[in-house]
């Protein structure tokens, strides 16, 4: 018997459905109900077979895209309530183990301890096309869920098996080009999330083969859907404003020989339902060594970073009611509620010696529950290994860019050998590394507060 034959057959088929269930159900919603799809999901659970499973599974996938909200809700309702672990099951492998700690009964007792619901999605995964379903899927949950802390626990079922199905050995980096097929062009315009791409022509320009880079990371379960892509400008010297590399006429580099920075100054997570999975690290440690080995000229690696929410923490935390600032401190931030004050330079120069202290303290002080920072980027890039190395005055001017950050950018800086040792730091022990001249900005910040209300 030819198995190859089959094989093709048999995929032939399933694409066939998958192509059915994405094209030919749109006039079906209504037609099912939250229990329809309860229904589904056990018979999958109880199914024999892999051919009698795929069939199944595209039957439950069809079911769940013809739902509306509210029967998305009462499906994650039974995940939650019908489909968890076993109680007695568990409390009898876990009497049998502790009577005898060997490690079948802990496998046994491991068995047990997973939520039906973990099975139940990944047998939803033998559909084809299923990944990315399962993906959106999550999407929804995450809309539909948020004011449910009870459902924690099915956000990590999902979070567990995509971080197995979208590790680092199935991700795959694609050169982003003006080569490129157009529809995963089409999808970098549609998910830039840090700086908005202004149509084809703008992209266009952040393709420039001369000066710029982009990177992409993709999984082949999901074709050319981008799960995250950076974005890198060639250029001489750290650069410390956003405008001039965004705009037409963006810095002129005859060869990209002549660059010694990559800028990293957008990065992009794409599909909402991957939150959580951590792509960047590897992402930018990849393209990192890529860079490296293209231009080996290249000697230094860092971010253009916006600040979002420092502008709201700023006024927010330093209100004239708090009484932590110096009253000249105080008196200069005041001039913030001028919305013309970064055209006035003596009013921006004044507000440079407080805001830009008030920034460094503010990222290396400021923490969370978990002691971490309390902005996300600075999370991120920290987290990653990265130091922190310079704070730019005025680097955003743009309208969310004033808005969020109060004009200011910051450099991360990416050092491939000091990335573990910078990560042990900050994991072990909440260490940011950062620079001098960060360091000195935070000196001068301490120095902005009234005695011992500082921190």
């Amino acid at each position: 018997m030819n198995m190859s034959f089959l094989q093709e057959l048999f995929s032939s088929i399933t694409q066939r459905d998958a192509l059915q269930r994405k094209f030919g159900n749109k006039n079906k919603k209504g037609s099912y109900d939250h229990r329809d799809l309860e229904a589904a999901c056990d018979e999958l659970l109880h199914s024999d077979g892999e051919a009698a499973s795929i069939v199944l599974a595209s039957r439950a996938l069809d079911i769940y895209q013809s739902l509306g909200d509210d029967d998305k809700r009462a499906f994650f309702d039974a995940l939650a309530k019908n489909f968890s672990a076993d109680p007695d099951k568990i409390d009898r492998a876990y009497r049998v183990y502790k009577s005898d700690r060997s490690n079948k009964h802990l496998a046994d007792l491991f068995e047990v301890t997973e939520p039906l619901r973990q099975e139940v999605l990944r047998r939803l995964n033998l559909a084809q096309g299923a990944t990315y379903e399962l993906v959106r899927m999550r999407q929804d949950f995450l809309a539909l869920m948020k004011e449910h802390k009870d459902f924690e626990s099915i956000n990590a079922d999902f979070v567990h098996l995509f971080a197995s199905w979208f590790n680092r050995g199935f991700l795959v980096l694609k050169r982003i080009d003006w080569t490129t097929p157009a529809s995963i062009l089409e999808k970098i315009i549609r998910y830039e999330a840090v700086h908005k791409i202004q149509g084809w022509d703008d992209l266009r320009r952040r393709l420039d083969n001369r000066d710029r880079r982009c990177f992409g990371f993709f999984h082949p379960a999901i074709g050319d859907e981008p799960l995250i892509f950076v974005e890198v400008a060639l250029t001489k010297g750290i650069p410390d404003r956003i405008q001039p590399i965004l705009a037409d006429d963006h810095y002129d580099i005859d060869a990209p020989q002549l660059a010694d920075s990559a800028s990293f100054f957008g990065i992009s997570n794409c599909q909402v339902g991957l939150r959580g999975i951590s792509f960047g690290n590897f992402l930018i440690k990849q393209v990192v060594q890529e860079l490296k080995y293209e231009l080996p000229n290249l000697k230094n690696f860092v971010t253009l970073s916006p600040l979002p929410m420092f502008r709201s923490w700023l006024e927010k935390t330093y209100h004239p009611d708090s009484g932590l600032l110096t009253p000249e401190a105080q008196s200069i931030l005041a001039h913030l509620d001028n919305p013309e004050w970064a055209s006035n330079e003596e009013l921006a120069n004044r507000l440079n010696e407080v805001i830009r202290p008030l920034a460094a303290r503010y990222l290396l002080k400021e923490r969370n529950a978990n002691n971490q920072p309390i902005n996300p980027v600075a999370r991120f890039h920290l987290g990653n290994g990265a130091e922190l190395h310079r704070i730019n005055w005025l680097g955003d001017v743009s309208t969310n860019g004033m808005k969020q950050s109060a004009g200011l950018m910051v450099n991360y800086l990416y050092v491939l050998e000091n990335i573990e040792r910078n990560n042990e730091k900050y994991t072990a022990n909440g260490e940011i590394v950062c620079s001098p001249s960060v360091r000195e900005l935070s000196k001068l910040g301490r120095k902005l507060f009234q005695g011992e209300l500082e921190k």
